[in-house]
């Protein structure tokens, strides 16, 4: 199984996941595909921007970020690899 890093999707393969739209996309939703997950499983993960923790990748890309690159809550939580 392999994770989208933008939404916390779940896909049997690296092909499914890098040939369908993603509605977390940055470029706006559906405006790109899924990105590869490229860090290890882990029972929770860590925002690369304010150090918050969540228990999945899914839960954490759902919710702005106050420490976002773009400002505060104009973008998403990112998992830090």
């Amino acid at each position: 199984m392999v994770y989208c890093e933008y939404c916390g999707r779940q896909f049997h393969d690296v092909r499914q996941l890098a040939t369908a739209p993603c509605p977390y996309h940055p470029n706006g939703s559906n405006r790109g595909y899924h990105k590869l997950y490229e860090g290890s499983l882990k029972s929770r993960y860590t925002c690369r921007y304010c150090g918050r923790t969540f228990s999945s990748i899914m839960q954490m890309v759902t919710a702005p970020c106050p420490y976002h690159p773009n400002g505060g809550n104009k973008g998403r939580h990112s998992p830090a690899l």
